[in-house]
């Protein structure tokens, strides 16, 4: 069964029909003042600032959220659309209900969903999957054939079939002038071959991580942000790589999540080795729980060099320099 053969047979709610009703009339709509898939709270703005009604979309079903103008078209929160892009005419999924944000955040016109997407679009659309299967086997055999150092991760074809786009990894640069040539003689349109990272390989595959969990560069991240070993240390997490890195070999983007909760919660904590009161004497820090707010202490007084626990609030004579 196609993962579309449901889609015209859905029933719209009359609640979301209302609320579309509302956002078309400028009426009860949520109002967001930057970018709604941001990590940032949003902002308020003056209730009589211009607003503009935008919907996300992700392409492809899959990466970054995109934002279009739905042009009087009511769009729920996953219905396909076929979209004008800045490469041409693209099939995307509405990753969230319209929403209007202040016109002065926007930093260029939005581009307009053309329709709501119709039974033959969406057959058009699968037909075109089954043709990147075909073209991405195609492309390996002749990359094989020219002897290139570069490995061919995904394909995609625009949805007008006017371009193919293929993306690869590889060590270095590779001089593929020759494989585009073949290819556009193969299959007769534009060609493209786009180098990509790792973490970008893995988004594109998609899979589980070590949480059990979908991955979250190919279920919500809109961006890859910097992430440091400096994180993992911050919160206290094993140094094995393999506990730390995800699928893609590069350390895990949840580390950077939750890094300013530990950043803050750690200046409150005494370091490691500093000297200390305890309600049972002096000693010596030898780890902090940052989450629970408490300090495990080597006590001077025990010739067994006895180790004990206290939550923060009980100790006293802290130093005050952190790590």
């Amino acid at each position: 069964m196609s993962e579309f053969d449901h889609f015209h047979d859905r029933e719209a709610d009359p609640a979301d029909l209302e609320a579309l009703r509302d956002l078309e009339e400028g009426g009860a709509y949520p109002v967001c003042a930057i970018d709604p898939h941001s990590q940032e709270a949003p902002q308020d703005f003056d209730d009589g600032e211009e607003t503009v009604l935008l919907v996300g979309i992700r392409l492809h079903g899959r990466g970054k959220v995109y934002h279009f103008s739905p042009d009087g078209h009511r769009i729920r929160q996953g219905d396909h659309v076929i979209v004008e892009t800045s490469q041409g005419i693209e099939m995307g999924i509405a990753s969230d209900w319209p929403q209007r944000l202040p016109k002065s955040t926007l930093k260029s016109p939005l581009k307009k969903v053309l329709r709501l997407a119709s039974n033959d679009d969406l057959m058009h659309y699968e037909e075109n999957k089954l043709l990147e299967n075909e073209a991405l086997a195609t492309a390996r055999q002749r990359v094989e054939h020219y002897g290139l150092d570069m490995s061919l991760v995904d394909v995609e074809y625009r949805f007008d079939n006017r371009k193919i786009t293929f993306f690869f990894t590889a060590d270095g640069r590779v001089d593929f002038r020759e494989l585009v040539r073949d290819l556009a003689s193969i299959f007769h349109t534009r060609i493209e071959l786009r180098q990509i990272g790792v973490r970008d390989e893995a988004c594109m595959i998609g899979g589980l991580g070590i949480c059990g969990r979908e991955l979250c560069c190919s279920s919500f991240l809109q961006e890859f942000r910097p992430v440091s070993i400096r994180m993992a240390k911050d919160q206290n997490l094993s140094m094995n790589p393999s506990k730390i890195s995800g699928t893609c070999g590069r350390l895990l983007c949840c580390l950077n999540y939750e890094h300013h909760v530990y950043v803050e919660a750690k200046k409150k904590m005494p370091a490691k080795n500093a000297r200390v009161r305890t309600p049972d004497g002096p000693g010596t820090v030898e780890s902090v729980d940052l989450l629970k707010e408490e300090v495990t202490v080597r006590l001077d007084r025990s010739d067994d060099g006895n180790v004990a626990s206290y939550p923060l609030s009980q100790l006293r004579d802290r130093r005050s320099d952190k790590e």
